[in-house]
């Protein structure tokens, strides 16, 4: 399971961090932005760790579904249709747009990977019934975990981008200064 480490050195740890929002209104508009930036990764990367989660449970779900239904076609000759039938449902989440890349695609599939050592889900047929349940519940929980703490960096995302507003609504921030930022003159 993921956990947040009060004082820890992750991104996690700073952005859910009790004094990750402390005192905005005191901080420059350049800290801030650096703030939304830095949190805006993590719910990149924890987006991307979960559609990896759901992933995993849809492949494990499938396998159920064709045991109990006595289908002929494998799992892995279904896969992309597996994968595709959650990609165009309807969309659950916070519908943000992400224009980031996960920035540590690579630990989150061996995170995920790890959750379930001894389960080969290259090959979810030779699994007995027990350990596709077993498979499913540590997908299904560590999914609950992550959607909570991605939840909670959308709530810090919010709260930055809402003191950026409110700076801008009052003219003590402008467009102008964020162009000559942008165009790496002062701030």
């Amino acid at each position: 399971m993921i956990e947040v480490r009060p004082g820890g050195r992750r991104r996690i740890d700073r952005v859910l961090g009790p004094g990750y929002l402390s005192d905005l209104g005191e901080l420059p508009l350049s800290v801030l932005r650096e703030r939304r930036d830095e949190a805006a990764q993590e719910e990149t990367d924890l987006s991307y760790l979960r559609r990896l989660l759901h992933a995993r449970i849809d492949i494990v779900r499938a396998e159920q579904e064709r045991r109990s239904s006595g289908g002929e076609r494998s799992v892995v000759e279904r896969l992309a249709a597996i994968l595709a039938d959650n990609a165009i449902g309807p969309a659950t989440g916070s519908g943000r747009h992400q224009r980031l890349e996960p920035s540590r695609a690579g630990e989150h599939r061996r995170f995920a990977e790890a959750l379930i050592g001894d389960t080969d889900l290259s090959d979810v047929s030779t699994l007995s019934d027990e350990k596709l349940v077993s498979a499913l519940d540590r997908y299904a929980d560590e999914e609950v975990s992550v959607s909570s703490y991605r939840r909670e960096v959308q709530g810090v995302m919010d709260t930055i981008n809402a003191e950026i507003a409110t700076r801008y609504r009052k003219g003590t921030a402008s467009v102008d200064d964020l162009l000559d930022t942008e165009r790496g003159g002062p701030e």
